[in-house]
Protein backbone atom coordinates (compact mmCIF):
# COMPACT_ATOMS: atom_id res chain seq x y z
CA UNK A 1 0.00 0.00 0.00
CA UNK A 2 3.09 2.41 0.74
CA UNK A 3 4.21 2.01 -2.67
CA UNK A 4 0.36 2.88 -4.11
CA UNK A 5 0.49 5.65 -2.14
CA UNK A 6 4.16 6.91 -3.57
CA UNK A 7 3.00 6.24 -6.95
CA UNK A 8 -0.54 8.23 -6.56
CA UNK A 9 1.84 11.02 -5.20
CA UNK A 10 3.75 11.18 -8.26
CA UNK A 11 0.73 10.92 -10.34
CA UNK A 12 -0.93 13.99 -8.67
CA UNK A 13 3.11 16.12 -8.84
CA UNK A 14 2.95 15.75 -12.24
CA UNK A 15 -1.07 16.63 -13.49
CA UNK A 16 -1.45 19.20 -10.32
CA UNK A 17 -0.46 22.13 -12.43
CA UNK A 18 -2.01 20.62 -15.26
CA UNK A 19 -5.00 20.30 -13.55
CA UNK A 20 -5.01 23.30 -12.03
CA UNK A 21 -5.39 25.65 -14.94
CA UNK A 22 -7.93 23.51 -16.57
CA UNK A 23 -10.08 24.10 -13.94
CA UNK A 24 -9.37 27.83 -13.88
CA UNK A 25 -10.33 28.01 -17.76
CA UNK A 26 -13.24 25.75 -17.37
CA UNK A 27 -12.23 23.20 -19.94
CA UNK A 28 -14.03 20.46 -17.91
CA UNK A 29 -13.81 18.11 -20.75
CA UNK A 30 -10.37 18.06 -20.90
CA UNK A 31 -10.14 17.41 -16.65
CA UNK A 32 -12.23 14.68 -17.24
CA UNK A 33 -9.49 13.12 -19.91
CA UNK A 34 -6.92 13.18 -17.21
CA UNK A 35 -6.11 9.97 -15.03
CA UNK A 36 -8.75 10.18 -12.06
CA UNK A 37 -5.85 8.98 -9.60
CA UNK A 38 -4.23 12.23 -10.78
CA UNK A 39 -6.43 14.21 -8.39
CA UNK A 40 -5.42 15.28 -4.98
CA UNK A 41 -8.37 14.53 -2.99
CA UNK A 42 -7.42 10.68 -3.79
CA UNK A 43 -4.69 10.98 -1.66
CA UNK A 44 -4.56 9.45 2.05
CA UNK A 45 -2.54 10.37 4.56
CA UNK A 46 -0.27 7.20 5.83
CA UNK A 47 1.95 6.42 8.15
CA UNK A 48 6.17 6.25 7.29
CA UNK A 49 6.75 3.17 8.92
CA UNK A 50 3.53 1.00 8.67
CA UNK A 51 1.22 2.14 6.03
CA UNK A 52 -0.97 2.89 8.70
CA UNK A 53 -4.27 5.34 7.06
CA UNK A 54 -5.65 5.69 10.55
CA UNK A 55 -4.40 7.58 13.55
CA UNK A 56 -2.06 9.94 10.71
CA UNK A 57 -0.20 12.49 13.02
CA UNK A 58 0.89 15.00 10.00
CA UNK A 59 3.25 17.16 12.51
CA UNK A 60 5.36 13.53 12.87
CA UNK A 61 4.22 11.92 9.29
CA UNK A 62 3.51 8.49 11.43
CA UNK A 63 0.51 6.81 13.01
CA UNK A 64 -0.61 7.04 16.83
CA UNK A 65 1.11 3.44 17.52
CA UNK A 66 4.04 4.39 15.97
CA UNK A 67 4.37 7.60 17.76
CA UNK A 68 3.34 6.04 21.33
CA UNK A 69 5.77 3.44 20.54
CA UNK A 70 8.75 5.54 19.78
CA UNK A 71 8.03 8.50 22.29
CA UNK A 72 7.84 5.17 25.37
CA UNK A 73 11.10 4.47 23.95
CA UNK A 74 12.54 8.00 23.70
CA UNK A 75 13.50 8.29 20.20
CA UNK A 76 11.30 10.85 19.53
CA UNK A 77 13.59 13.83 20.58
CA UNK A 78 11.74 16.39 23.20
CA UNK A 79 8.57 14.12 23.28
CA UNK A 80 7.92 13.17 27.41
CA UNK A 81 5.19 11.37 28.69
CA UNK A 82 2.99 13.71 30.53
CA UNK A 83 2.85 13.35 34.47
CA UNK A 84 1.33 16.06 36.47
Amino acid sequence: MKARERKKQKLVAKYAEKRARLKAEGKWEELDRLPKSGSAVRLRNRCMLTGRPRGYMRFFGISRVKFRKLALEGKIPGVKKASW
